[in-house]
């Protein structure tokens, strides 16, 4: 095999709940992680060099990202002599709680598997995933889940019917900033779990001016809902015809993204 392509979908969390925090300082969860059809492309191919990566985001071509590490890892585990040449297109937004670095990381992994012909379960694959990210093993089991521990203990769910519209505000969301937050509120008890959805929804919204109030606007005509720890928020939904009003609250230096849900990951067919 000399070269692989495949599609890295994005995820949403059709809920997301925080149980306790552990002694590893990750924390454990409730959550229902849904795969969409907004995916970055990537392609793998055999080289005599280390690791390069070729992007449209320059943050890729670097070595702090998770498809660099991921690479790294497996390489030297397996004592690989050869190279790799990555090439990624970025279509998921960053920092925006849809799993894009997570969904880059398991790609690499189950890629470099096959391009290198490792002898590796996808087990042992979920074992390392877990060292990369909490959401990697997820993207490694490629099939719609409830996730409990940190989001490595993953049980298949069906895929939701309706379609997804997606709206990301202009904002970069830091996972360990909002846990940390969350975790400042709790101590305080300031914390108030006022949705079941997320349990960053009020965290989310005190930290921003503009999704206030758009959540102000909207929440009464739409059930808005929030995707990891932010900052895409989605609507479920059946005709586009429903989404009129929404459409006009949306500010314009937001993006917004009309999607399908998957049953299976693109990965489970390399």
């Amino acid at each position: 095999m000399k070269k692989i392509k495949i599609q890295c979908p994005a995820k949403i969390n059709l809920y997301l709940k925080v149980l306790d925090k552990r002694k590893d300082g990750y924390h454990n969860i409730d959550t229902s992680f849904q795969l969409i059809d907004l995916a970055d492309d990537m392609s793998f191919e055999i080289s005599e060099k280390d690791i390069q990566i070729n992007s449209n985001e320059d943050f890729l071509c670097h070595e702090n990202n998770t498809i660099y590490k991921s690479a790294k890892k497996i390489k030297e585990m397996f004592d690989i002599k050869n190279g790799v040449k990555i090439n990624i297109e970025k279509k998921i937004p960053v920092g925006a709680g849809l799993g894009g670095g997570s969904s880059n990381a398991a790609s690499t992994l189950v890629a470099l598997k096959n391009l290198w012909n490792l002898d590796i379960d996808t087990s042992a694959l979920i074992d390392i995933a877990q060292s990369i990210g909490a959401d990697v093993p997820f993207f490694i089991f490629g099939k719609n889940s409830i996730g409990n521990g940190i989001g490595e203990k993953l049980k298949f769910t069906s895929s939701i019917k309706e379609n997804l519209f997606l709206i990301q505000p202009n904002i970069h969301n830091s996972t360990k900033e909002m846990f940390n937050e969350f975790d400042n509120c709790k101590e305080k008890n300031i914390f108030f779990a006022n949705s079941e959805q997320n349990d960053f929804w009020d965290i989310f919204i005190m930290r921003s001016s503009a999704v206030k109030e758009f959540y102000e606007q909207v929440s009464k005509d739409y059930e808005l809902n929030l995707t990891g720890t932010g900052s895409c928020m989605y609507v479920r939904y059946n005709k586009e015809e429903e989404l009129h009003k929404i459409l006009k609250k949306i500010p314009s230096n937001w993006r917004f993204f009309f999607c399908k849900p998957l049953q299976y990951s693109p990965i489970c067919y390399i």
